[in-house]
């Protein structure tokens, strides 16, 4: 027995014109291909990952600014070895930090706040090459400590390979010196050889000469 009752009745009928199957297929107006997306990363193997805010010190107005909150990644090159520092922004993945660690860099905690730390870099999150003293905030005193050993790591192991790199090219060049002294003091003992060859060449004219002017000199 169908129902009198108005909304009851167009409940029924809604509800079977959902059940009901045309069998229509709808062909999308717009056809997306799949894009592959490149992040810069593919030839790095990350360190390091963990989430914090990072600041940077703006110079002209004497404070810190939030600079953004994300992923802070320490990436290692599969070639190179070069260890470089990235972060991103969590929600746009825009870059706020972007530079190589090297020797030369050393990480502190920053004053007053054991989970925060500070360091200078030449960074190029803007594409172009600025000297920053960065602040970086974790979560948790551990993951402070975590960043700070391994950021340090990463520097120190730097160090003997420049050092090495700098006696190599002190002994090349002294090398170079060695070899150059040499040949100068091989070129010097043959002219003298030379000199002293000529010199006992030259004895016996002068000896037939000297004859010569005492025969002259008796004549006389």
């Amino acid at each position: 027995m169908a129902s009198t009752d108005p909304e009851h009745r167009e409940e029924e009928e809604t509800q079977a014109a959902e059940d009901e199957d045309t069998g229509a297929q709808v062909a999308p107006i717009v056809r997306l291909e799949e894009v592959a997306v490149s992040t810069g990363e593919e030839d790095e193997t990350p360190i390091l990952d963990l989430k914090s805010k990072l600041y940077r010190f703006d110079k002209e107005g004497n404070q810190w600014k939030e600079r953004g909150a994300g992923t802070v990644k320490l990436l290692k090159h599969k070639d190179s070895g070069k260890v470089r520092l990235v972060m991103r922004q969590s929600k746009t993945l825009k870059i706020c930090a972007n530079h190589l660690i090297i020797s030369t860099m050393s990480v502190q905690e920053h004053s007053g706040n054991d989970k925060s730390c500070v360091w200078h870099a030449a960074d190029f999150a803007d594409g172009e090459l600025k000297d920053e003293l960065f602040c970086i905030r974790f979560p948790s005193v551990e993951n402070c400590k975590s960043f700070m050993e391994k950021f340090q790591e990463v520097a120190e192991s730097l160090k003997p390979k420049e050092e090495n790199k700098d006696a190599t090219n002190a002994a090349g060049l002294l090398e170079k010196l060695s070899v150059e002294e040499k040949k100068t003091e091989s070129k010097a003992g043959e002219e003298v050889a030379v000199a002293a060859k000529e010199d006992s060449e030259s004895k016996p004219e002068k000896a037939e000469e000297g004859k010569k002017d005492e025969v002259a000199a008796s004549s006389t």
